[in-house]
Order: structure tokens, then sequence, then C-alpha cells
């Protein structure tokens, strides 16, 4: 049986500055998986503290809010999941969660660049070449991962992507992030790739998968499912 853990932000602030999960990027990968065969049950929502999952309220804007989003909101199960995350240390990454997949949202850069039990989730799944996925600001909790095979930062020689720089500064957070995810991913050995601002971008190295805004939250979902039928 296969199990997904979606893993979004507790954090509600960062720097003072209202935030949490852009729901797009929980919301898109959530109906890819269901439409791919998977059950309900088996799409897990996870946070950090567990409970209630903070909203991005940008998220819910015109522009961004997402007919996924939409249906997101007005879906009883989805809406329950995410108002009773369960926290990440609570969850056994042994044999039955084939992926775990970390949305996005400013909130992100308060929660997932210290998260111990986070940490040690990725580098579980990733050691037994399972699917590690993070899209958009969800690279965050990438940051602090090593191979435990040879204890070098976990994208080290591996072709990724992210938030962009230039997204960061045309969003203005530059000054509340803790670093810049493009530079942040450089500086740890990575092969940084990004497209067009606010244009869909996947990359994928292995079992890792990488997007780079809000607009590759789906097809960052969609890759992650193809691993997966790969190893079916």
């Amino acid at each position: 049986m296969t199990k997904i853990v979606l893993v979004a932000t507790s954090a509600s602030e960062l720097s003072g500055h209202p935030t949490g999960l852009w729901l797009e990027e929980l919301a898109s990968p959530y109906y890819t998986f269901l439409n791919s065969g998977c059950k309900a049950e088996d799409v897990i929502i996870a946070s950090p503290n567990g409970g209630p999952v903070p909203i991005d309220e940008g998220s819910l804007g015109d522009y961004f809010f997402t007919d996924p989003a939409k249906k997101f909101m007005h879906d009883a199960t989805a809406i329950g999941k995410l108002s009773h995350s369960v926290p990440i240390g609570d969850i056994d990454f042994g044999e039955d969660v084939s992926a775990i997949f970390l949305a996005g949202g400013h909130g992100t850069c308060t929660d997932f660049v210290s998260c111990p039990p986070l940490q040690k989730a990725i580098e579980t799944l990733y050691a037994s070449d399972k699917v590690v996925a993070a899209v958009c600001h969800g690279p965050m909790g990438l940051s602090g991962c090593i191979r435990t095979d040879d204890g070098k930062p976990l994208v080290e020689g591996k072709i990724v992507t992210a938030f962009s720089n230039a997204e960061e500064e045309a969003v203005q957070k530059t000054s509340l992030v803790p670093f810049l995810l493009e530079d942040k991913m450089k500086s740890l050995g990575a092969t940084y790739e990004s497209g067009d601002m606010w244009t869909s971008k996947v990359c994928v190295d292995g079992k890792l998968v990488t997007g780079q805004n809000p607009q590759s939250s789906e097809e960052c979902a969609k890759a992650v499912v193809k691993l997966l039928q790969n190893d079916a």
C-alpha cells in the first residue's frame, strides 16, 4: 500500500509578517495523488507541530486561488486533514511510506529549516530509495539534510530547483527569509536550475523531485506519481 506524506508549515508568521501555507502547493498535489489512484486515507497531511495548518491569505487571492485550491476549501475530508494535521514526528516512515512532498509558503522559512523530525523523515526515506519532493519554499526542509551513507548534503551533486532569487525579490521577502533558496542550493553543491518567473519548472534527479514555484506544484506532483508508478 502506497502512502504519501504531504508536509505543510505550522508557522503563521515570518519575522512578524503573517504567512503560512501557500494553499495551491498542497491542494494541487493532494488531488494529483488522489487522481492517480491513491485513497484519501493514504495521503497524510502532516506538519511540524500537528494540528491546524495556517493558510497564507495571499494564496486565497483571485489570481492565486486556483481550481484545486477552491476545491480543497470545499472538501470536508481535505479540510479535516488540514485542520488536524499529523505531527511529523508521530509518523513511522517505514515500508508503508513511499514518498514525502514538502509544500511551500513562507511559513516554511520559520519551521522547516531547523526541524529534526522533518530532517529525519527526509533522510530516512532518501536512504531507503523512496521519493523526496519539495516545491517552491518547501526545499527549505532539504537545506539541513544529509545523505546518511557519506554525510554529505543531500542535494550535493543533484540538479534541483526552488524559489528563485528573482521571485523572492519580486515578492519583497528577500530581507525576511533566513537565506535565499537559490543561493543555498548552490552553496550546498547542487546544480540549481530555474525557468522564467511564475512559470512551471520541475527537476527530477533520481528520486529527488523539486519544483520552482506555485505554478510548478501540479507538475512536481505528477513527477512523483511517475516515479512511484515506475517502482510499482
